[in-house]
C-alpha cells in the first residue's frame, strides 16, 4: 500500500502505548513484522527520561513513526499538539484525533475537519481518526486528507466491526483511497473480516499490548491481516440466501 507517497510492505500499524515493558513492545514490533508505529507527544513530554528512552528504543526498531494528538479535545489543542510533535519527531505525518465524547472516545467530527484543513495548509500529512460516515469523508478530502482512519468501534472496546454496512459503503465509495481501520478491534479475526471488506491496512494498539502475550497476539494479528488481504484479492463469492449444490448432479439417481 501507498501513504502519502510512501510505499509500506506491511498493513499492520501498531500503537505502543500500555505495554508490560519496553523489552515486550519491542518483540511485538518484531514479531508483527509492522513498519508504522504510531506514538504519543503526551508521553514524551510527561518525563524528560522516560520520553527520551523510549524514543531511542523507538528509533532503535528502525520502523517509521506516526506521532498522535491521542486526548485532544478541540481544534486548536490538536493543531498545537501537531506542531510540538513535527518538532519531536521531525515527520510531516499526524495521526489526527480530536475527541468528542469521553465514554465512547468518538471523534468531534466538526473539530478534526477544522484541523484537518489548517493542518494540510501548512504541510502536514494528516491521519484522521474519523467515524464511517461518508459526509464527514467528503470533508476530510475536501480538507486535503489523502487517507483515513475510520474506527472499527470504539478504542479499546476489542468489539470488533462495529458497523458493517457503513464501512462497505466507505469503501465502495472510495474505491482508491487507502483506508486504515483504527481502534476497536479485540481478536486477529477482527483484522481479518477488515481486511477481507477490502480495507487496506488496520492500526492496533490495546488488543497486542493488553494480550496476555502481547508478541505472540503481535504475530497472530499479522498473519490475520494478510489473510484477510489475501481473500480479498482472490475474489470472494457471493453471498446467497439459498443453498446452491457444490458436487455436479448429472447422472445422480432421482429419489422416489
Amino acid at each position: 500500500m501507498k501513504v502519502y507517497g510512501t510505499e509500506l510492505k506491511s498493513r499492520l500499524f501498531l500503537g505502543t502505548a500500555q505495554y508490560p515493558s519496553p523489552a515486550i513492545l519491542a518483540e511485538a514490533v518484531r514479531r508483527s513484522a509492522c513498519e508504522v508505529v504510531t506514538v504519543s507527544l503526551r508521553r514524551e513530554a510527561s518525563n524528560q527520561r522516560a520520553g527520551h528512552d523510549f524514543w531511542t528504543l523507538i528509533r532503535g526498531l528502525g520502523v517509521r513513526v506516526l506521532p498522535n494528538t491521542a486526548g485532544c479535545h478541540s481544534a486548536k489543542e490538536a493543531v498545537t499538539t501537531a506542531h510540538m510533535a513535527r518538532e519531536v519527531f521531525g515527520t510531516p505525518w499526524i495521526k489526527l484525533e480530536v475527541i468528542r465524547d469521553d465514554d465512547t472516545l468518538q471523534p468531534d467530527v466538526f473539530g478534526l475537519v477544522e484541523a484537518a484543513k489548517l493542518l494540510t495548509d501548512e504541510g502536514f500529512q494528516v491521519f484522521p481518526y474519523t467515524t464511517e460516515d461518508l459526509s464527514v469523508a467528503d470533508r476530510l478530502l475536501d480538507a486535503g486528507c489523502e487517507v483515513l482512519m475510520p474506527w472499527g468501534s470504539p478504542i479499546g472496546s476489542g468489539r470488533g466491526l462495529n458497523n458493517v454496512y457503513a464501512l462497505r459503503s466507505l469503501r465502495a465509495r472510495f474505491p482508491d483511497l487507502p483506508l486504515v481501520i483504527d481502534a476497536g478491534l479485540g481478536l486477529p479475526s477482527h483484522a481479518a473480516q477488515a481486511m477481507e471488506l477490502g480495507f487496506d491496512a488496520v492500526l492496533l494498539n490495546t488488543a497486542v499490548a493488553k494480550a496476555g502475550d502481547p508478541a505472540a497476539m503481535a504475530a497472530a494479528f499479522a498473519l490475520a491481516v494478510e489473510a484477510g488481504h489475501a481473500g480479498f484479492q482472490a475474489d470472494p463469492i457471493e453471498v446467497r440466501e439459498m443453498a446452491a449444490a457444490s458436487t455436479p448432479m448429472l447422472g445422480t439417481a432421482f429419489r422416489s
